[in-house]
Parts: C-alpha cells; sequence; structure tokens
C-alpha cells in the first residue's frame, strides 16, 4: 500500500507563512502553554503532509484548513487530559505527608505510656494537663492548686525523668542536656 505525502518544499512554504499565525492561535487555546503549543503546531503540519490533497482544495490560502485542525487538535487533547488522571509532580510529593508505620506509633505509645506510669503522681499530674491536654503553665497551675513555677519544675524534672526511663535514649544527650541545664541554671542566677 503506497501513501503519498505532501512535498517537503511545500510544506516548509506553508510553516513560514502560516506557522506564526498559528501558533498565536494556538497559544490562545492553550492558555498561553507554549510547549503544548507547540506541540499541537507540529501536529497540524503533521497532518498536512499526510493529507496532501488539502493542497488542491478549492480555496485561495490553507490557512482555514490549518485553523480548524489545529482547533480540532485542541480540543482532542483538552478532552484526553480531562479524561484521565492528574499526574503528580515532585512538588507535590514533597509537601505530601509520609505516612508513619503504625506499628513502629503503637510501640513508641506504649512506650511512652509506660515510662509516664513510673514517674510520681505530682509529675505525672503536670504531664497530663500541659501535653496531653494542651494546657499552659497557668492553666495547669490553676487547675492543680499549685504556683506556676512548681508546674514548671515539676514539668522539668519529669520530662529529664521520662528521657531517661525510654528505650533508645542515649547517655551521651543526656550529659549534654544536664550541662546546658546547668549552664542556663548558672546564667540565670
Amino acid at each position: 500500500m503506497t501513501t503519498t505525502t505532501t512535498d517537503e518544499r511545500a510544506l516548509a512554504a506553508l510553516q513560514r507563512e502560516h506557522g506564526p499565525a498559528l501558533l498565536h492561535f494556538l497559544l490562545g487555546l492553550t492558555f498561553g502553554d507554549r510547549q503544548r503549543a507547540e506541540d499541537l503546531l507540529q501536529e497540524t503540519l503533521v497532518r498536512a503532509w499526510q493529507h496532501p490533497e488539502a493542497f488542491d482544495a478549492p480555496y485561495e490560502s490553507m490557512r482555514p484548513w490549518l485553523f480548524t485542525v489545529a482547533r480540532r487538535l485542541a480540543i482532542d487533547a483538552r478532552r484526553s487530559r480531562q479524561a484521565r488522571p492528574t499526574e503528580v509532580g515532585d512538588a507535590v510529593l514533597e509537601t505530601t505527608a509520609t505516612t508513619t508505620d503504625t506499628a513502629e506509633a503503637t510501640v513508641c505509645a506504649l512506650d511512652v505510656r509506660e515510662a509516664v506510669r513510673t514517674l510520681s503522681r505530682e509529675h505525672r499530674a503536670v504531664l497530663v494537663q500541659m501535653y496531653f491536654r494542651g494546657l499552659t503553665v497557668d492553666e495547669t497551675a490553676r487547675v492543680l492548686g499549685i504556683p506556676p513555677g512548681t508546674v514548671k519544675s515539676r514539668s522539668y524534672y519529669a520530662l529529664r525523668q521520662l528521657s531517661r526511663s525510654l528505650p533508645g535514649y542515649s547517655s551521651r544527650s543526656s550529659s549534654r542536656s544536664r550541662a546546658s541545664s546547668e549552664t542556663a541554671s548558672a546564667a540565670a542566677t
């Protein structure tokens, strides 16, 4: 089966004469997306190359035929994009929350719960109000009926005890935090 195509010189002349106007038209149809407009322009010229009979039409110019083909190609491309799901780029993936391993989260929650049980009743009460119920120091002091300074002190010592009793805690970071808290205490006095 032999198919005839448009002469390359005729196609080059067609592109020189109508290419800029066709590209401008396609930019409007693609809402300024230059890459998509250039792809549609190329596909329009491929159609002109595949259909040499369009050159034999009784019209003075090929422009109406080219614009009709380009418009139909743009409509088809838009419909096919709407029919399939939107592609996800890297930027979307970077902002998407990562799912954590529920087994690991459960083990961590159990470890924290066990460590909190080892605290004294007073220290546990302060942590429950501040960290589990989200109260401020002043609100915790009002609820427990103790001064705000006592709330701060109890939360400090409770967190310090938790950091020592939780699995995976290194003694090296304990000595660093102890040294930094002693430095902060000395600077405060």
